[in-house]
């Protein structure tokens, strides 16, 4: 059998996959992100911005001056 991985963007969505999942008797488990939210956002920020252009370049060898 194959093995699903569903990402839920809000509680709302996972509640209903999880409601959705016990109608028709489907195991499934949870785990929680070992990682802060706040900082998950910030990361997410900033690669964001980097795409977008803002941010500062420091060619690599410039890295140890």
């Amino acid at each position: 059998m194959e093995t699903m991985i569903m990402h839920p963007k809000n509680k709302e969505q996972l509640s209903a996959l999880k409601a959705i999942a016990k109608a028709l008797k489907i195991d499934f488990e949870t785990k929680k992100s070992p990682y802060d939210p706040e900082f998950v956002k910030k990361i997410l920020d900033g690669e964001e911005d980097v795409k977008n252009g803002k941010g500062v370049k420091i060619a690599v060898e410039d890295l140890w001056k």
